[in-house]
């Protein structure tokens, strides 16, 4: 767990999924764990969540487009909240672009529609990025 990207404010965030589907389990829409993810980060942890803040999508340096994440937490984290039986590989490659078409270094894919526990992918887009900028 060494040299971990925002590691007292991840270790809050997958606090807040795990909290949120032990109080809710997987049967609702994602806008009802959009909220109750929102409160439990704002409310009970004191963090600071922007909800469906629009940010660029950049190509060479260029805003080529918009994306709109679900939350963003304390100005670092990107989550993007899905209320479905299983991810697909679509929704993770889509997540994957947008994390790297934005100029955030990390973001989670977090499904509460999955039976059995919540699933989350945790993605750092930083030192690719650094790497595509230097070339």
């Amino acid at each position: 767990m060494e040299g971990l990207l925002y590691k007292e404010l991840s270790y809050q965030v997958q606090g807040a999924f795990f909290e949120v589907y032990k109080a809710m389990g997987c049967s609702f829409k994602e806008k009802a764990y959009d909220n109750a993810l929102s409160d439990e980060m704002v409310i009970y942890r004191k963090l600071s969540v922007e909800r469906q803040k629009r940010i660029g999508i950049y190509f060479k340096g260029r805003n080529v487009g918009t994306y709109i994440p679900d939350q963003i937490v304390e100005q670092k984290i990107i989550i993007e909240i899905k209320a479905k039986t299983f991810l697909t590989k679509q929704d993770i490659a889509q997540f994957w672009n947008y994390l790297k078409g934005s100029e955030y270094k990390l973001g989670y894919l977090v499904n509460f529609g999955k039976p059995g526990g919540v699933e989350y992918i945790r993605r750092v887009y930083d030192t690719v990025r650094q790497k595509a900028k230097a070339d």
